[in-house]
């Protein structure tokens, strides 16, 4: 049941003494661990509380990293949709378009693109890997493009260097295929 189709409901809540809107309020939000964690950063925490998030991010993923590379590919993948998984989070608790961009630019440049080969099924993996990190690069660049050009400028250098290594690596040609550009 959606609010904005029982206009009768929305008007009885409004109604509402305010004790017992903030009750409801107060369990509704108990329900949902990602409301609870965004009203707490929007109500309690400030621009420093946000730096300290994405400082938390860069840094859990670069701890990750050395053990990344000794990874065969298909659990590569699994760490690395981990990692952009914690970005996603990161979005829905602050809302932050340029922190998502750049969070997830950051780690998709500092993520080595060549694994050990599994015995088995290497070739699927592989591909799911080169699709997944294509696809993650293109849907990031479309976010990129979203945002106010002064913030475009801020990133576009290290964007440039993921697009060379993109197409310096087996990746080219997957690239290719998803229109990724060689630069911005």
């Amino acid at each position: 049941m959606k609010l904005a189709e029982h206009k009768d409901l929305k008007i009885a809540i409004t109604n509402l003494p305010v004790k017992e809107k903030d009750k409801l309020l107060l369990r509704l939000i108990a329900k949902d661990k990602v409301l609870t964690e965004h009203l707490h950063y929007k109500l309690l925490e400030d621009e420093r509380d946000l730096e300290y998030r994405k400082e938390n991010i860069k840094a859990d993923i670069e701890s990750q990293i050395s053990e990344l590379k000794k990874l065969n590919v298909k659990e590569a993948l699994v760490k690395v949709r981990k990692m952009i998984t914690s970005v996603n989070h990161f979005y829905k608790v602050t809302k932050d378009s340029f922190g998502e961009v750049e969070l997830k630019f950051f780690i998709l440049g500092i993520i080595p693109l060549d694994y050990k080969r599994s015995l088995f099924g290497y070739k699927d993996f592989g591909f799911l890997f080169a699709t997944f990190y294509v696809k993650t690069v293109s849907i990031t660049l479309n976010k990129f493009n979203k945002l106010h050009e002064d913030l475009q400028f801020d990133l576009s250098e290290n964007i440039n260097q993921l697009l060379s290594k993109i197409y310096s690596s087996k990746l080219a040609s997957a690239a290719e295929a998803a229109d990724l550009p060689k630069e911005i």
